[in-house]
């Protein structure tokens, strides 16, 4: 366990030193956490972490599936007496290999389409979520099932304050010109749910080529990030909190006098916060792919290919852009809720939005991709750069990027699914091809230091 009081003077001293940062305007120097390397190959940590492989693709699971491969976005939730429970994702096309029903799809019964979601006529949805429950220390899989099947791309997501997994399909345009096959929804999986569950797009939530999804506890209200060079940032105003299947509205984020946050002329600086505003939308279920078109019509901000979301204890909610930047290697926006977030009359309230870190160097920061909140107030970052080796990596308050990880594995894949358990003690993630959950444990406080 994590001293907490610990943490909190940690914390204070971030925020003096975020001061600093944002005054200076310039990102500090990153410090470097010497990495020991595997001699499995698979992952190099710092001196005095491990990690456990708990899961790893073509693992024959409870329901006698093998474990699809293409691991992605992915949460942690208290289960029963005191484990851990991951739910997490399965990024596939219909022609990919090594999904959940055998490579011919021999292993697809009736009773699991019954309870898929796949609008096609065409080859068979094989992304999904696959819930895995772990023992009490962390340290392997008690049970892993399918518990999501027929949907496309399932890329990132986000845990809800209710127990459940947002999970997200990023189904880009087909050849039509319209999103694949009828798909681009948001699907709600409960984390204790034993079984395949019932796919029930969220509809109201919009259909677009999503990527990640927080919600706020304070309000119900969901943030979305949209996975396009000229995507949107979003939310949703529940009709009903804590029930999204209940409806709500759609609205999409606009800072006046910025209409791209690409930055490409440095015209954004680092740490000056612009105050936002938020415009409704309409026809969300956007047959024809351009509900960012629309909303952009309208003033809303586009953001280049956002992607990873996270929020902190402190209701700050922090993502990425992989794209973003000068050098179009990747930013992390900050965006601060007005307390009257969602309520009538919220524009005269203070929301405001930042540009967090922009490195536009490579060697520190190669396309930021799912991200989370650490329990100490770090941001914990993966990596999805373009041939490079992909690294995980660690951003204090004051914005000095640290290194904490690295794929060692041959396939060097991109690093998804960042997440902790409800202790704080174990942090996991994905390698996201072969296929593998890793479990990593050591001494964090040495980190927050």
């Amino acid at each position: 366990m994590i001293d907490r009081r610990f943490l909190l003077r940690a914390g204070a001293a971030g925020l003096a030193l975020a001061g600093l940062r944002a005054a200076i305007g310039q990102p500090l120097p990153a410090v470097a956490h010497a990495l020991v390397p595997d001699p499995n190959k698979l992952f190099d940590l710092p001196e005095g972490f491990t990690y456990t492989v708990i899961s790893e693709m073509g693992q024959r699971m409870a329901d006698g599936l093998p474990t699809p491969g293409r691991f992605d976005g992915m949460g942690a939730f208290a289960g029963p007496g005191g484990r851990t429970i991951l739910v997490r994702n399965h990024e596939f096309w219909p022609y990919n290999g090594n999904g959940p029903f055998g490579a011919k799809n021999e292993l697809l019964t009736p009773a699991i389409q019954a309870k898929m979601f796949n609008p096609s006529t065409g080859p068979v949805a094989k992304g999904g979520t696959t819930t895995v429950l772990l023992n009490a220390d962390n340290s392997a899989a008690e049970r892993t099932h399918l518990s999501l099947a027929g949907t496309l791309r399932n890329c990132a997501g986000g845990t809800t304050p209710w127990g459940s997994w947002l999970t997200c399909e990023e189904p880009k345009r087909s050849f039509v010109n319209k999103l694949a096959d009828g798909h681009g929804w948001v699907f709600e999986v409960p984390s204790r749910a034993t079984d395949l569950i019932q796919a029930v797009p969220l509809r109201a939530m919009g259909r677009f080529n999503h990527e990640a999804a927080v919600v706020d506890p304070k309000t119900g209200i969901v943030y979305q990030t949209e996975d396009q060079k000229n995507g949107l940032f979003y939310r949703f105003l529940p009709a009903q909190p804590g029930k999204l299947a209940k409806g709500g509205r759609l609205q999409a984020l606009v800072v006046d006098g910025i209409p791209n946050s690409a930055n490409r002329d440095g015209a954004w600086k680092l740490g000056a916060a612009h105050p936002v505003r938020w415009i409704d939308l309409d026809g969300v279920d956007a047959p024809d792919d351009d509900l960012r078109d629309r909303g952009g019509a309208k003033g809303a901000t586009r953001f280049v290919r956002g992607e990873g979301l996270a929020i902190g204890d402190d209701g700050v909610i922090w993502f990425t852009c992989t794209e973003g930047g000068a050098n179009e290697k990747g930013q992390v926006f900050r965006y601060k809720p007005s307390a009257a977030e969602g309520k009538a009359g919220e524009k005269d309230a203070a929301a405001e939005i930042s540009l967090f870190i922009e490195p536009n160097d490579r060697a520190l920061l190669d396309m930021p991709d799912n991200l989370c909140v650490a329990p100490w107030g770090d941001l914990v970052i993966c990596e999805d750069g373009e041939g490079t080796v992909k690294y995980l990596r660690l951003v204090a308050p004051d914005g000095r990027i640290r290194t904490i990880g690295r794929n060692a594995h041959p396939d060097n894949a991109e690093l998804a699914g960042v997440c902790f358990s409800p202790d704080g003690g174990t942090m996991f993630v994905n390698i996201y091809a072969p296929g593998y959950t890793l479990a990593i444990k050591g001494p964090w406080t040495k980190l927050a230091a």
